[in-house]
């Protein structure tokens, strides 16, 4: 099917959905005549390469894509991408790997949280762009938006800390325990009151899954990214009015008054810190904050993480404001706050991984993760480590319908 793609002039791991699209799920095969009649349709009808491909992965009857719809094409990367051959031992990092993909899918494409991806919206991202470049690029950790292998592992080690009792799921307390409880109490209490989170288990049974952890951590790590603005802006949101009134912004900042208290720290009084907030934002209205001035601020994360972060908070505080602006326009040339963070990170647990090993074996193991392949020392923690011993049944990909109300803007 790569040879059929190319003679059509889509993007090799165009393949799969090629191949369903025509039947072959079904019989294990494509017939010329099936095939041909099926893409004699799409051209009629599909004018362009998004039109396409929602077409090909879409069920019939729909224009748009539901998160299950990537499941087949995602699978397909992971049996036959050069950069993911070291999965074939580990199918039940499949599920996993595929959900944590299609999070960042959405998390990105899927401008009006509908959890619907149409057309109009495929066309304004960079995923086909990134589809057609897992062709050329044989490591898969080059492709950072969407599917690189080292951001999923950081996600997923992070997830797998909090998840004590590994059943994929995880309560407040284990939420809280993010970071050493650098998020507030208040802040987690909004996670969990479904302002930003899919299928009503958050609200049933006071749990998120690994696929909301994926938004939390990616909203969490770089807070300047249209949808990251938006996350913590439902958050704080807590009328839902579409604005952060004064009342909203004192509401969380208490919370960190007492954090500073317990450290000796003595916090600014609320008046200063909103001072600093409206002069750092310079907000369109008087008394209140929308999105939009947000999404024009350069320095959203400083706004946010002085509610709810006390970590990055004082972090902050340290430095001055005008670094700080240098730093804020100088990266969005440069690689984003995520991508920085997923680096750091990965490094730490390759090393860690390394070191435990050495004194596990009573070997010299390498200790340096930039002078040895990544992937063998995944495949060999996956081998090895008891980290990663699950039953096989809680590997299935779990995909949640979104409950979404329209966007605020």
């Amino acid at each position: 099917m790569g040879k059929v793609a190319k003679a059509c002039e889509c993007p090799l791991y165009w393949k799969g959905p090629l191949f369903y699209c025509a039947g072959g799920e079904r019989t294990g095969y494509v017939s010329v005549h099936k095939f041909v009649a099926m893409w004699r349709k799409i051209l009629q009808t599909c004018y362009d390469d998004a039109a396409k491909f929602v077409h090909l992965l879409m069920n019939p009857g729909c224009n748009y894509l539901v998160q299950e719809d990537f499941i087949p094409f995602l699978q397909d990367v992971v049996n036959s991408h050069p950069g993911l051959s070291f999965l074939k031992e580990a199918s039940e990092f499949h599920s996993r790997y595929i959900t944590t993909v299609i999070q960042r899918i959405f998390y990105t494409v899927n401008r009006s949280w509908s959890g619907k991806i149409t057309c109009n919206e495929l066309r304004k991202s960079n995923f086909l762009q990134n589809v057609a470049l897992l062709e050329e690029e044989a490591d898969i950790n080059q492709l950072t938006e969407y599917f690189s292998y080292e951001h999923f592992y950081v996600i997923y080690c992070k997830f797998w800390e909090l998840d004590t009792d590994h059943d994929l799921y995880i309560d407040r307390k284990d939420l809280a325990r993010h970071n050493d409880h650098a998020i507030s109490n208040r802040m987690i209490e909004r996670i969990f009151s479904g302002a930003v989170t899919r299928g009503r288990k958050a609200q049933k049974d006071g749990k998120i899954s690994y696929a909301d952890f994926v938004w939390f951590l990616i909203s969490e790590e770089d807070k300047k990214t249209p949808t990251s603005i938006e996350y913590w802006f439902r958050c704080m949101d807590l009328d839902g009015d579409g604005a952060l009134s004064m009342y909203e912004l004192e509401y969380f900042y208490e919370e960190q008054c007492q954090k500073l208290d317990n450290m000796a720290i003595e916090p600014l009084p609320f008046e200063d810190c909103l001072c600093q907030m409206l002069d750092l934002v310079k907000p369109q209205y008087e008394g209140k904050i929308t999105l939009h001035d947000l999404k024009r601020c350069k320095l959203t994360n400083v706004f946010f993480d002085t509610f709810f972060n006390i970590e990055k908070y004082l972090d902050h505080e340290q430095k001055d404001q005008f670094s700080m602006l240098r730093d804020g326009e100088g990266e969005s040339q440069e690689v984003s706050d995520w991508e920085k963070y997923a680096a750091e990170e990965y490094d730490i647990l390759v090393a860690e991984e390394a070191a435990s090993d050495q004194w596990n074996d009573g070997y010299e193991a390498e200790l340096n993760p930039v002078d040895h392949q990544k992937a063998n020392v995944l495949k060999y923690q996956m081998e090895k480590r008891p980290f990663f011993e699950m039953p096989s049944h809680l590997a299935d990909v779990d995909l949640d319908e979104y409950d979404y109300e329209e966007d605020f803007e």
